[in-house]
């Protein structure tokens, strides 16, 4: 099938290598400029910083089995950062977690690497959907440098937005539309510090209890980040929501100082950026793995899905999401066959009927877009 995927974050990219490798035509439309969603590395004249997720973790056997595979590939490693629990300036042992992991260099590298030999278009705005002649058959009309264009037919549609987003894009399908409506993502500020000296704490990372702070972390403690003491710093989301107006310049000097206050440092940084992460958390996940309309043949996946684990918003459940819808899409495009019909004594035997594939293309190698 021609499948086009609205989306080149995790789930996106999760889902089109999956069909590529089940023999479909894949073309991955993004409206920023590169692929990577909740994976974003911000460079920098003194360094990269991971404006996004800052690690992750392995619970289902799926995403185990994907990670020991990029771990053998050298693109992920274990973060043996020390970690704390960090309140009134007293630092204490963190909570128990699974391994945590991270890309190298940065984030978005693991991006990059799903991303490669995919068909993406980058800095492509997809308006709406339009459905075409024939049931489960779209259209996306696309804005592009102040220009306006419609795609060729596709057989099927992956909608892998966030769930605000997708709910717009899956207005054809109200009943879709509807369940993508019931969920909810919240932005976050982070900030970006560079200091000349070490600061010399006792922690490379720390869940802050703050009326400001939710996380610090060294940059540079992670595996081949390069040298130079780099700390990000993520803002609650609750704080973020009351000053989603204010400016970068104002949100950097209310973070910068509730960052010193947190640590107990005075040493003011080389370099202060704060930038918003929109869509930072998904507040209302739903508990299914993605969602599938058969007979329109149009979904959507994302970190907005439980995925079989608890909460959402994490990489693991936008790569699983991923994953599962494109089994889903595969499923639906196997031939099916027909039993025949009982001959009669006195007519000729006839070949069983057989019902065409509904556009599936096999071929003995992986696809390559």
């Amino acid at each position: 099938m021609q499948i086009a995927i609205i989306g080149a974050g995790i789930s996106g990219l999760a889902c089109a290598r999956q069909l590529c490798a089940l023999g479909h035509q894949v073309t991955l439309f993004e409206k920023g400029g590169e692929a990577g969603g909740r994976v974003h590395t911000w460079q920098t004249e003194i360094g990269g910083f991971d404006l996004g997720a800052q690690f992750f973790t392995a619970i289902s056997d799926n995403f185990k089995k994907a990670v020991s595979s990029w771990r053998k590939d050298g693109l992920v490693m274990p973060w043996h950062g020390r970690l704390v629990s960090l309140r009134d300036g007293i630092v204490a042992p963190a909570r128990s977690s699974s391994q945590r992991f991270v890309a190298a260099p940065g984030m978005a590298e693991l991006a990059r690497h799903l991303a490669r030999g995919l068909d993406i278009r980058t800095g492509q705005t997809v308006v709406r959907i339009e459905a075409g002649l024939l049931p489960g058959n779209w259209r996306l009309a696309l804005k592009a440098d102040g220009k306006k264009t419609l795609t060729e037919p596709f057989d099927a549609v992956v909608v892998a937005t966030p769930g605000d987003q997708a709910a717009g894009l899956l207005a054809p399908v109200p009943a879709l539309a509807g369940k993508a409506e019931l969920t909810g993502h919240v932005s976050c500020w982070a900030l970006m510090l560079g200091f000349e000296q070490p600061l010399n704490l006792e922690f490379d990372g720390a869940w802050v209890k703050h009326h400001r702070l939710a996380w610090v972390a060294r940059d540079d403690s992670k595996p081949e980040r390069g040298d130079g003491e780099r700390w990000i710093v993520l803002a609650r989301v609750e704080w973020s929501a009351e000053h989603l107006k204010d400016g970068p310049a104002r949100v950097r000097d209310k973070l910068l100082k509730a960052f010193q206050e947190a640590t107990g440092t005075s040493v003011q940084p080389v370099y202060s950026v704060a930038r918003l992460w929109n869509y930072a958390q998904s507040t209302r996940p739903l508990a299914k793995s993605c969602l599938w309309d058969e007979k329109q043949r149009i979904g959507a996946c994302g970190d907005w899905f439980s995925a079989g684990l608890e909460g959402g918003g994490q990489i693991e459940h936008a790569y699983l999401s991923g994953m599962m819808l494109a089994a889903r899409i595969d499923e639906a495009a196997k031939p099916i066959l027909v039993k025949p019909v009982r001959a009669a004594a006195n007519t000729t035997d006839r070949a069983p009927a057989v019902k065409p594939a509904i556009g599936r293309r096999r071929t003995g190698a992986a696809s390559s877009r």
